[in-house]
């Protein structure tokens, strides 16, 4: 939706379109609107019409004529509200010549938003199209609104990846694949290098910034279908569906060479980082639950930093039989 807010802004002309079987009539309605700064789309029958408002790049608006051939503007209404694609909303205007109530009750429940009767008043043409352009300005700033409290209730604020409960939930949802498909997966642990050096050093709001960009990279080197999520402070998880331990190690190492090879630009200037690594997967020959498999990784990045940071260490292939929790050492 708000592609085709954008799009409504960035052009002074509104597209529209007109659906009638009079050639008259067409060329009339053509002349009015397009000399009112609308971008006018002409069709003469209803299959046609319901054609163009079935695109992708369909007008928002739409004068249908009741009477057409092929598909009346009342069939059109209700195919066009029977889609269930998730598309913008199509603000659809009866023209008519009929006057009695039962008719007008009849198209209005068709799916028609509004109606005006033949021949039309251009004052009142112009005043309901307008009454539609606000209904779906308003619309699209609702679903806008709608979208963004989504995207803050699954995402970190500061960094813009998955939150912590969406990335677990991520990594259970590919645990319960895995035992219905079979194959394996992996998980990645990924813990910033002397972070603490750097919010004590530059300061929060230098560490804010290494954290942001930080996670731009991680998501710059990922598949499309590996997720990465904050998992706390400077520690984020990362999921890599339908890879064994050596692949998630590849992509690994893919994204540690890329946070090591540049500095972070931040408010007190460049400053370098680096990160350190935890690889474990589950694979048919040892499927391990969510929370041995998160130990398992825990563990490989507590190596990791032993072993002088910015490295990747890979977990053994099978969970430890009682594996004894290491202290976290995010430095």
């Amino acid at each position: 939706m708000e592609g085709v807010h954008q799009r409504m802004e960035k052009t002074s002309k509104f597209k529209i379109l007109i659906a009638d079987d009079s050639p008259v009539s067409r060329r009339i309605l053509e002349a009015f609107l397009a000399k009112r700064d609308y971008d006018v789309i002409s069709v003469a029958d209803g299959e046609e019409a319901l054609q163009v408002l079935s695109r992708d790049d369909a007008p928002r608006l739409a004068v249908l004529d009741w009477m057409m051939p092929g598909l009346e503007g009342t069939r059109v209404c209700r195919k066009l509200r029977e889609q269930t694609e998730d598309k913008p909303y199509v603000y659809v205007l009866l023209l008519t010549a009929r006057t009695e109530k039962a008719d007008l009750l009849k198209g209005l429940d068709s799916g028609a938003d509004d109606y005006i009767t033949k021949p039309f008043d251009p004052p009142e043409l112009l005043a309901r199209l307008s009454v539609g352009r606000r209904i779906l300005d308003l619309q699209d700033k609702l679903i806008a609104a709608r979208d963004e409290l989504r995207f803050r209730a699954s995402h970190d604020a500061l960094t813009g990846v998955s939150n912590r409960a969406v990335i677990l939930e991520t990594l259970h949802r590919e645990q319960s694949r895995q035992e219905r498909e079979g194959g394996s997966f992996g998980i990645i642990m990924v813990d910033l290098d002397h972070f603490k050096n750097v919010n004590d050093t530059y300061g929060h709001l230098c560490g804010d910034a290494v954290l942001q960009e930080t996670s731009k990279i991680m998501q710059a080197s990922l598949r499309p279908y590996d997720v990465v999520g904050r998992y706390g402070g400077e520690e984020f998880l990362i999921v890599v569906p339908r890879s064994d331990a050596p692949s998630a190690q590849r992509v690994a190492e893919r994204i540690r060479k890329a946070i090591a090879a540049k500095p972070i630009l931040t408010p007190a200037g460049e400053i370098s980082v680096t990160a350190s690594f935890g690889v474990a997967a589950s694979t048919d020959a040892a499927r391990m639950e969510p929370q041995h498999l998160l130990q398992m990784a825990d563990d490989a990045l507590y190596r990791a930093k032993q072993n002088g940071r910015n490295r990747s260490e890979l977990a053994p292939a099978s969970p430890l039989p009682e594996a004894v929790p290491q202290a976290s050492n995010s430095e």
